[in-house]
């Protein structure tokens, strides 16, 4: 069962924004097929320069927008959410596109009813 959503990556520099989109795996926190927007591959991925500072992610569905910290591997240039961000996003999502509260979530994934 693939459980890949699509997200945007948020790059961010001393003075300037680097986009990209790609697919966050819901089960493990990975991230792949990243695609950056209006970047120069030549210079180099943003996470190598040295005015880079943070990235970040967005999840949406519906005008509706999860944001959420990205970690990079600066050494293989994977990215990739931690595994307790990854528990927020999904109890956030779930709050947002499905109405549930967190508690409705975690009655849900343990099979009780509250």
């Amino acid at each position: 069962m693939d459980l890949s959503v699509p997200i945007t990556i948020t790059d961010e520099l001393a003075d300037e924004v680097v986009t990209s989109t790609a697919m966050l795996n819901l089960a493990s926190g990975d991230i792949h097929r990243v695609e950056y927007q209006d970047h120069d591959a030549s210079a180099g991925a943003p996470w190598e320069r040295d005015d880079y500072e943070f990235s970040s992610g967005v999840l949406s569905n519906n005008g509706k927008d999860v944001e959420f910290k990205v970690d990079v591997n600066r050494t293989t240039g994977q990215y990739s959410v931690s595994a307790n961000e990854l528990l927020e996003i999904k109890l956030k999502a779930a709050q947002l596109f499905a109405g549930m509260t967190g508690a409705d979530v975690l009655a849900n994934a343990t099979g009780r009813k509250h």
